[in-house]
C-alpha cells in the first residue's frame, strides 16, 4: 500500500508541474507574462492604417524587442489611428526623427512595430510623438490592385 501511495503523490506532483509549465507557456505566447514589467517611457505614433496590429504587440529595433504596444485608439480630428507604445527604460537614446513602421512576421504572422532611428541629436522622451510612420501593408488591398490591373489590360 505504501508504494501505491508514493506513486499517486508522484503522479499528482508531475501533473501539477505539467499544468504550471503549460500556464507559463501560454502566458509567454500571449505576451501577458510581461504586463507588469512595463517600466519605461511612452511615445505615440499616428498611422493611416494599423491593419491587424494588437495591443501587446512587439516594438522592435533592428529585430530586437525594445517595447510593447500599450494602446490603439482613433483620433477623430486627424482621422488617423494613434498607437501608444511603451519603450523599455534602457532604450533612452532613440532620436526624435525615428521612423515607426508596421510589419508582419512572415506571410500571415502577427504584426509588430519596427523602429528605425534617425540622425537628430534630440531624443524621444515620455509623451513624445513619432511623426515619421509607415502604415501596415494590407494583403487584401494588394490583391485587389493586382486584380484591377489584370482586368484593365484585357
Amino acid at each position: 500500500m505504501g508504494s501505491s501511495r508514493k506513486t499517486e503523490i508522484f503522479v499528482g506532483a508531475f501533473v501539477l508541474l505539467a499544468l504550471l509549465a503549460f500556464f507559463v507557456l501560454a502566458m509567454n505566447i500571449s505576451n501577458l507574462g510581461s504586463l507588469g514589467s512595463d517600466k519605461g517611457y511612452t511615445v505615440n505614433a499616428q498611422f493611416d492604417n494599423v491593419g491587424g496590429l494588437q495591443p501587446r504587440a512587439k516594438v522592435t529595433l533592428s529585430g530586437v524587442s525594445v517595447g510593447r504596444v500599450t494602446g490603439i485608439s482613433y483620433d477623430k480630428e486627424t482621422f488617423r489611428a494613434v498607437v501608444t507604445m511603451t519603450i523599455n527604460g534602457g532604450v533612452d537614446y532613440l532620436p526624435s526623427d525615428t521612423q515607426a513602421s508596421i510589419y508582419t512576421s512572415g506571410l500571415l504572422g502577427e504584426q509588430y512595430i519596427s523602429l528605425e532611428p534617425g540622425a537628430e541629436d534630440e531624443v524621444l522622451a515620455e509623451g513624445s510623438a513619432v511623426t515619421l510612420t509607415q502604415s501596415a501593408v494590407v494583403l487584401e488591398e494588394i490583391i485587389g490592385k493586382l486584380l484591377v490591373s489584370f482586368t484593365t489590360k484585357d
